[in-house]
């Protein structure tokens, strides 16, 4: 039987025509799928090897990968006419919950809407790169003072609005997020560096007026974990623990010590990482790292190449707070940054914050996929 070099084209073409049809990007897929699947060996572990958790995971990495697979369906045209009424609605849910939140752990940051209950503050991660997005790239960049200042108070509100709940790490978030928009439509390096200083300027009244107690008490503990080692430092003393002991190699899985007798706090979403680092050790860590920079490389890949300003603000922003994600939960739980509670990124156990993510990556599939099927 010979081989024919024709059919080999034959089925390249039939590939790139289904992937074309169903807008997704096989390079992008594929490691958030991995990490997905090492989210899920993980947590089995976390949980003291509990399958119903896990099956629980599994339904909701579903419906978020369900999510990504419809967003990429919308072209990024239309993904710019729904960004005014997405950022609406996103900061109308977040003063709902101020009035008809759903309290816990000393703060009101859900809505229970009966069959369902979700943080609107996950959802204002992506309305606001949307909405800066759409606002500063339908015109000639990089902005005048008067669109700079306008972008800056659609960041301001619904930031401020997040602190109130409290959620101080959210707030930096969200507000990242909106900055990164900022960071891309080239300005000076001068207006970056008065910004730069204007906030180091802002942080000392803050630490008063904005921080509450148990906030200033993590950045304090974050300078010197050993001042409460019993309480405040308890978190990040065990996680720099669990993380030292996994060496090269690891202990194995489901032999971390730290996580399984239970010295480890929130072992399965926050400080899911030092259970990873544990059991996977050194080896592990650089598996992680490498699935995240390969969701880096092509996102940023696909920001080089979207068809208009929309596009590439909307795709660079995304990846820049994707990195942000996951940058800002390692180095908590390593000690190198406070402890904001934010989980890491499609490995720690959580919905909302699933599906948010993966609607953000459909939303880079559609950039990609649809750039010659459009006219911005």
């Amino acid at each position: 039987m010979r081989f024919n070099p024709t059919d080999s084209t034959v089925a390249t073409t039939q590939l790139s025509f289904i992937q074309r049809r169903l807008h997704i990007d096989p390079t992008l897929l594929t490691p958030l799928l991995l990490l997905a699947v090492f989210g899920l060996i993980v947590l089995y572990s976390a949980f003291g090897a509990q399958i119903d958790q896990i099956d629980k995971q599994v339904v909701r990495l579903g419906i978020a990968f369900g999510v990504l697979f419809a967003v990429a369906q919308i072209p990024p045209r239309q993904l710019r006419r729904w960004a005014p009424w997405f950022y609406g609605l996103s900061l109308l849910l977040l003063f709902s919950v101020l009035l008809f939140g759903v309290a816990g752990g000393g703060a009101k940051r859900w809505l229970d809407l009966g069959v369902v209950r979700f943080q609107p503050s996950e959802m204002m991660k992506l309305a606001l790169p949307m909405m800066l997005s759409a606002f500063l790239g339908a015109r000639d960049l990089p902005p005048h003072w008067g669109r700079l200042a306008i972008s800056l108070l659609l960041i301001v509100v619904p930031a401020g609005v997040i602190a109130i709940e409290p959620d101080l790490g959210t707030a930096l978030l969200v507000t990242l997020s909106g900055l990164s928009v900022l960071f891309l439509v080239g300005l000076a390096w001068w207006v970056i560096l008065t910004m730069i200083i204007t906030m180091a300027a802002s942080a000392p009244p803050l630490w008063f007026l904005l921080l509450h107690d148990y906030q200033r008490e993590r950045v304090l503990t974050f300078l010197d974990p050993t001042r409460d080692p019993l309480g405040t430092g308890y978190h990040v003393i065990q996680s720099k623990i669990a993380i030292g002991s996994g060496g090269l190699y690891g202990k194995g899985w489901l032999n971390g010590s730290q996580a399984h007798l239970s010295f480890l706090p929130e072992q399965h979403t926050d400080f899911v990482f030092a259970v990873l680092a544990e059991e996977f050790g050194f080896i592990g860590v650089i598996l992680l790292l490498v699935l995240y920079f390969m969701v880096i490389a092509r996102g940023l890949h696909i920001a080089s190449h979207a068809q208009d300003n929309y596009g590439r603000l909307l795709a660079g922003s995304i990846v820049l707070t994707f990195f942000i994600y996951f940058f800002v939960n390692i180095g908590m739980v390593s000690g190198l940054l406070p402890v904001v509670g934010l989980p890491l990124p499609l490995i720690s156990y959580g919905g909302t914050s699933i599906v948010t993510l993966l609607a953000a990556f459909g939303m880079l599939m559609s950039i990609h996929t649809h750039r010659r099927l459009w006219v911005s």
